[in-house]
């Protein structure tokens, strides 16, 4: 499927040949995504372009190669996306590093991507629009571990606070553009804003609002200062609305628990989103965190076992105490060290069930995998609609697990790691 934005634009199958074609009239200049679920990539298509793509379904972001006229930048945006990739173990250690020498080594690795860029634009023509964009492909990844590394850099050492960061550590974000509206469903981008954001709105909570001695803030307090700062610094609509559901939904998936602070927060929420359908999102997200609190019941929520039947929650977990979890064949180390995880708990409960849901993963491939990796195939579900199961379980991240006792939800949004 081909999108513009969070615009249809069309979607074609695979023929006998194992080819597809889109051909598209009239198009307006830019990014679109194309998707085959759970993956999705990006595409920058011209007028005139004919681009041919090469994948390999299994395998869909390291196998993507594009040929033809428009080809040049695609492939350029696919390399960014597997070097970013690499890079992130790496990252992770430079987290353990000073300030100065973080900055140096984010500052050396944007400097290769540059050169690579430049090395491009010596062989093949590219407007100005296609190098903005190319250019944002290279930037907005590296100055997002830039946002983040207070944080992980104060987590790594084990620290009280955040380092003391010299003046110029953020002077990339004079060149920002916090009202880009080319880049507004650009997932690096408006990753960076989401980090960016929350940078801000912390340090700005740490130096005004006398809770220095605070070991952790308040969620409703640090989200409404992340709302008003979205509010006075992002003037493109789309984007305004995109920042506030995220800030919207990261407090919700945080306070579990529906209070006044919750309805005081979703109408402020309300009060400066103009999209109705975000706004409809939110509120089933709070009614379904609503229906999850302890001594409710299960949601009515189906799932396809391994002989392709349906299967309610409320059936699988009528007996004893069920522990259900998640995974998705996409994170590879996930799925290894959460099966791992489930092995040591079933010698620590081997009174409890535990339930494995798999999200974001076609059925076939799901199967296989489950057979390939020896699994208990009778406790092992295929999720199917991502988003109906995200909301009917409040997935927030793929280590949460939702404890049950005979149908009766016991702990909706424990931990696997830390709950049990």
């Amino acid at each position: 499927m081909l999108y513009k934005n969070d615009s249809y634009i069309d979607s074609v199958k695979l023929d006998q040949g194992n080819r597809f074609a889109f051909n598209l009239q009239g198009i307006e200049e830019g990014l679109y995504h194309f998707d085959h679920d759970p993956e999705l990539q990006y595409l920058y298509l011209q007028e005139g372009d004919s681009i041919i793509v090469r994948l390999n379904t299994k395998e869909f972001d390291e196998s993507l190669v594009f040929s033809g006229r428009g080809s040049e930048i695609n492939n350029f945006m696919i390399e960014m996306f597997l070097a970013h990739e690499d890079e992130e173990p790496l990252i992770y250690e430079y987290y353990a590093l000073e300030p100065e020498a973080f900055a140096k080594k984010m500052d050396s690795l944007r400097l290769e991507k540059i050169n690579h860029l430049k090395e491009l634009k010596e062989h093949f023509p590219l407007s100005e629009k296609v190098t903005s964009v190319a250019q944002a492909s290279i930037d907005f990844n590296n100055y997002s571990h830039k946002e983040k590394y207070p944080f992980k850099h104060k987590w790594k050492k084990g620290t009280e606070s955040i380092p003391e960061l010299p003046d110029t550590f953020y002077d990339y974000r004079k060149t920002v553009n916090l009202n880009n509206g080319t880049l507004v469903y650009f997932r690096p981008y408006l990753d960076y804003l989401k980090y960016h954001f929350g940078n801000v709105a912390y340090v700005t909570c740490m130096k005004y609002c006398n809770v220095k001695d605070k070991p952790t803030y308040d969620y409703l307090h640090f989200n409404r200062h992340t709302l008003k700062l979205v509010d006075s610094l992002v003037q493109q609509d789309e984007l305004r609305n995109i920042l506030f559901r995220n800030v919207a939904m990261a407090y919700l998936l945080k306070e579990h628990s529906p209070s006044d602070d919750c309805e005081s927060f979703i109408d402020k929420y309300r009060s400066l989103s103009t999209n109705d359908k975000h706004e409809e999102e939110i509120d089933k997200l709070y009614k379904g965190i609503q229906r999850l609190q302890p001594n409710s019941t299960l949601p009515d929520l189906l799932v396809t076992d391994m002989d392709n039947n349906k299967i309610s929650l409320k059936e699988i977990g009528s007996n004893k105490k069920t522990v259900f979890y998640f995974w998705s064949a996409s994170q590879k180390g996930h799925f290894k060290n959460v099966h791992k995880r489930i092995s040591e708990l079933k010698k620590k409960y081997p009174d409890h069930n535990f339930v494995g849901i798999n999200l974001k993963t076609g059925y076939n491939q799901w199967h296989g995998m489950v057979q390939e990796h020896g699994l208990d195939m009778s406790n092992q579900f295929h999720g199917g609609n991502m988003e109906e199961i995200q909301m009917a379980m409040i997935i927030d991240n793929l280590n949460k697990c939702v404890i049950s006792k005979d149908t009766i939800v016991v702990d909706a949004f424990a931990n696997l790691y830390t709950s049990l």
